[in-house]
């Protein structure tokens, strides 16, 4: 492994534990229509894909589509927008390990299914100014993760090659990312699915603890 440069990290699972957050806010969009809510471990299933998919999975089975659909949708999304930081927090270690890379000289960067406004709006919140270069969230016309169109801008824009840059994440979907833009991949353990999923996705590194990163980058560059 070539020394790395640069991490782009996912964000829900990753960075924040956002599920409590996502979850109040999609039930409360579904008692108002009436409909059955969810536990939180079953929004960790849910999550990953952006909200599309999270709609369509609350909604199998019920038969609800078109002016239904997109209303759960809205309610969804205008609830979220308010409650995203009632309960959301840095995992443990995560804001120490980010301000470490950048302190290391490591460029740090998001990319997240959540919607661009909602990405942007919860790193601003907790995290201090600067601490990332690129801040990228599902954005209209852009296909979600893992197409790697959004990470192909984000390298692009960083000037780096594939091999000098990590990407972290905490799903199926991010590895699965990861090897679509020919990024190294880092499965993390703290977040929303286990070691199987990571592994059967083509998780290169799984690590436990957020400061294993910074041993991983630090072991690259006497690789």
């Amino acid at each position: 492994m070539k020394p790395i440069k640069a991490v782009i990290f996912d964000l829900d699972g990753t960075l924040l534990d956002t599920i409590e957050d996502i979850a109040d806010s999609m039930n409360r969009a579904l008692f108002y229509f009436g409909l059955k809510s969810y536990d939180v471990a079953a929004y960790k299933r849910f999550v990953g894909r952006g909200v599309d998919h999270l709609v369509d999975a609350v909604l199998d089975g019920t038969g609800m589509t078109g002016k239904t659909w997109n209303a759960v949708r809205r309610m969804y999304l205008k609830t979220y927008a308010e409650w995203q930081r009632r309960k959301t927090r840095p995992y443990p270690g995560i804001v120490e390990t980010v301000a470490a890379l950048n302190a290391a000289g490591i460029a740090c960067n998001v990319l997240s299914n959540k919607p661009d406004v909602d990405t942007n709006a919860v790193i601003e919140h907790y995290f201090a100014p600067d601490t990332f270069v690129h801040v990228v969230g599902q954005k209209p016309g852009y296909p979600v993760k893992p197409d790697p169109r959004s990470a192909n801008e984000i390298i692009s824009a960083l000037g780096l090659a594939t091999d000098e840059i990590l990407y972290v994440g905490d799903t199926g979907t991010d590895m699965e990312t990861a090897k679509n833009a020919g990024l190294v991949s880092v499965g993390v353990l703290w977040g929303f699915r286990d070691a199987s999923e990571l592994r059967e996705s083509g998780a290169v590194h799984i690590i436990a603890r957020p400061a294993e990163l910074i041993n991983l980058i630090e072991r690259s560059a006497f690789a």
